[in-house]
């Protein structure tokens, strides 16, 4: 029966269909583009004549197959959206042709579904792959899902047979999480059940597959949920710097001040850009497309997530995770992966397999640390840089993933779980709590850079202990200080001293002290000053915790030492017998430090 009436309303509605490979998902969404009327004029006598011409039965599934290649290959080969329509409204079914092109759309379109279709054999029953295309759905977020029984004509439309079936597959679909809308037996290569009730299952008493999916709720924008916008790209016009990206949640307002993470950029929004728009929007909603401008000219880059101020998202380079993995090799510890979250990308490792899952029985395996084709891991993951991201209970677009292995896309997964596990996760959350609630100064950081002359940085100097660093340290803060520079040592002692006098033996070990001098440090930087200081107070090991602290001024490494320093050292370095020379010495500091663009003024000499 088609679906004519008055028709359907502009209301869209995506959703997927999953299923095993010869359980009739291309007959039925054959079967619902013929039955509905939504096939182009002459499409389906056109189909019915290529038949004839090559000698074959008509099916339904021949629909779908846009080139006659693909008809003689017997199979589907593209991925494609197929658009039909009921009284109610349009559809668009995202149909892939099997898990690989579902875990490439899980970071974009194909996630944004909002209801499913999920496929089983009556004659075969339940089949491992039906379990692993549950978990698909799992990790896609979906919630609307209806259970559609085909093929019921090969099984003389048995009632015992569907009921089985449903008994089975609902008690694997509710241990996930997943509460089945629907079960409907059809036989899709005939038409039962699909458009029309079936006369040969009237012990059916639910609805067909059409009246289904027109019970299921259109998704409601995510503007309640904390505003999130990836940043797919920045483009420059005319003077303005057009930062674009797809609103995933929540919702922008021009004015907002928004910040980037995780590098805590901020600044308010100037505008709004929508394109092939009469007028340009004054608040951006979840699911739009568009671009900002800011009142600040600042450098974000693609991968960083905005938020407002007050909500941000995580930022972490360790946290758990549920992975399904597809990849012809293992899964394990020792390899490098690249991890693509929103529009992020960025190398990561396994740090621990907490559980490793048999996708089709969702049974532990016992004492295994690698997965393989097909199965399901709980995971800990150590990204090479930190990340922005939600859990997926909480934001499911900016929750969920796809990995890489060399070139591949092999697996897809979802955020589970983040704790400040490590002292640095801990330090980490400390430090963009109080970013996000920092008071702001009327006066920007470039205006007091402009005033003073240079930009805020802290100077330290690092090295093995009796080196001259301290000796150094003060002759450069009075050089730059005589020079009309701002400058202060900030001695680690004196800190200690002070601000650190009521820290107890066991709270020191703990790195108290370390953060207390960064943020006091901080205070300095906010105020526009140079500061340099010394690690005699404490290990060369922890100046990333100091950089983590201070961010986003620089910190400047000055090395005295004749053994080169260890690691990636970004500074610069002077040999002892460089350091002797104390006069010499610091005159090449400040060179140094006209290179890096930290003294910017014109009223130093040398």
């Amino acid at each position: 029966m088609k679906q004519n009436g008055g028709g359907p309303s502009q209301e869209l509605m995506r959703l997927v269909i999953v299923g095993h490979v010869d359980h009739g998902k291309s007959t039925l969404v054959g079967r619902l583009l013929s039955d509905t009327g939504s096939l182009p004029e002459g499409k389906l006598q056109f189909t019915k004549d290529i038949c004839d011409r090559q000698g074959k039965v008509f099916e339904f599934a021949f629909l779908l197959d846009a080139l006659e290649e693909e008809q003689d290959q017997g199979i589907t080969i593209d991925t494609s959206q197929i658009f039909f329509h009921t009284d109610k409204r349009h559809y668009v079914i995202i149909d892939a042709p099997g898990h690989k092109e579902f875990l490439k759309n899980m970071v974009t379109g194909a996630a944004s579904a909002e209801g499913a279709l999920l496929l089983i054999d009556a004659y075969e029953g339940v089949q491992e792959q039906s379990r692993r295309h549950g978990y698909i759905l799992k990790l896609l977020g979906l919630t609307q899902v209806a259970v559609v029984v085909n093929k019921m004509d090969l099984v003389d439309y048995d009632p015992e047979v569907f009921y089985k079936i449903k008994t089975e597959y609902t008690e694997f679909l509710t241990s996930m999480g997943i509460e089945p809308r629907m079960f409907i037996p059809v036989a899709a290569k005939v038409g039962e059940n699909i458009a029309t009730p079936s006369e040969k299952m009237k012990w059916h008493e639910g609805p067909t597959v059409l009246e289904m999916l027109d019970q299921f709720e259109k998704q409601k924008p995510k503007d309640h949920l904390p505003f999130r916008l990836p940043v797919q790209d920045v483009y420059k016009f005319d003077e303005r710097r057009i930062i674009a990206g797809r609103v995933e949640s929540g919702t922008l307002n021009i004015g907002d001040e928004v910040v980037f993470s995780p590098s805590l950029k901020r600044a308010r929004v100037k505008t709004i850009e929508a394109w092939s728009v009469p007028e340009q929007p004054k608040i951006a909603t979840a699911t739009q497309s568009v671009g900002i401008t800011l009142d600040e000219q600042i450098f974000v880059e693609r991968g960083e997530v905005a938020s407002l101020s007050e909500e941000g998202p995580i930022v972490s380079t360790t946290f758990d995770v549920n992975v399904f993995w597809m990849g012809s090799r293992h899964f394990e510890k020792g390899r490098e992966y690249t991890i693509k979250l929103t529009t992020e990308e960025v190398e990561c490792e396994i740090v621990e397999f907490k559980k490793v899952i048999d996708a089709s029985t969702l049974e532990p395996l016992e004492g295994q640390d690698y997965l393989v084709k097909n199965d399901v891991a709980e995971v800990t993951l150590r990204t090479k840089r930190p990340i922005a991201f939600d859990l997926f209970g909480t934001i499911p677009e900016t929750g969920r993933f796809v990995i890489v292995d060399e070139y591949d896309v092999c697996g897809g997964g979802i955020v589970t779980t983040y704790s400040a596990s490590t002292d640095k996760d801990k330090l980490r959350d400390e430090v963009r709590n109080r970013d996000f609630n920092w008071v702001k100064s009327n006066i920007s950081s470039s205006e007091r850079a402009y005033r003073n002359g240079h930009q805020a940085a802290l100077v330290l100097f690092v090295g093995e202990s009796g080196v001259g660093k301290a000796k150094l340290a003060k002759s450069l803060e009075e050089k730059i200080f005589k020079d009309n520079f701002q400058s202060y040592l900030l001695d680690g002692r004196n800190v200690r001293l002070g601000v650190g006098a009521d820290l107890e033996e066991e709270k020191s070990r703990e790195g108290e002290p370390l953060r207390r001098f960064g943020e006091v440090a901080r205070l300095f930087l906010d105020a526009g000053h140079i500061l340099i200081s010394t690690t005699n107070v404490f290990n060369q090991e922890d100046h990333s915790d100091i950089e983590l602290i201070i961010d986003p001024c620089p910190l400047i490494e000055i090395h005295i030492g004749d053994k080169a320093p260890s690691g990636d050292f970004d500074g610069m370095s002077l040999t002892l017998s460089d350091a002797k020379n104390e006069k010499e010495a610091v005159n090449k500091i400040y060179s140094y430090l006209k290179e890096k663009k930290i003294l910017t003024g014109h009223n130093y000499s040398i």
